[in-house]
């Protein structure tokens, strides 16, 4: 499902979805919808690892299913260099009002879709 799906505005550029303010960086859109998939299941799974590894205190574990959140996102394009190649700034993890989203973000992105 995409950001958008989930209810969050997304910059009108596609580039990224806003949560609680907060610009998170889409996924790259080139990459094929199987390679996304598994790319999103790597990290799904990685994540659960973490949650685990902290419920067992087992600090090694929780590093090495650190790191392959950070590479599932990395392929992902959520982090690492950006995915578009016009040379625009990445704003990631930003609050859009201190961004050139700004003025998008003061007018009607900040009322997330009505469920339908």
């Amino acid at each position: 499902m995409s950001e958008a799906g989930k209810g969050h505005p997304v910059t009108p550029d596609g580039r990224y979805f806003v949560v609680r303010g907060r610009l998170w960086r889409c996924s790259d859109p080139a990459l094929s919808p199987e390679r996304r998939a598994a790319l999103v299941r790597d990290l799904m799974d990685a994540r659960r690892r973490v949650g685990s590894s902290l419920k067992a205190g087992d600090a090694d574990a929780e590093r090495a299913a650190r790191a392959d959140v950070h590479r599932a996102k990395l392929a992902l394009g959520e982090r690492g260099p950006v995915w578009w190649a016009d040379g625009a700034a990445d704003w990631n993890r930003h609050m859009a009002k201190n961004t050139p989203y700004a003025d998008w973000w003061a007018g009607s992105a900040r009322s997330p879709p009505l469920p339908g």
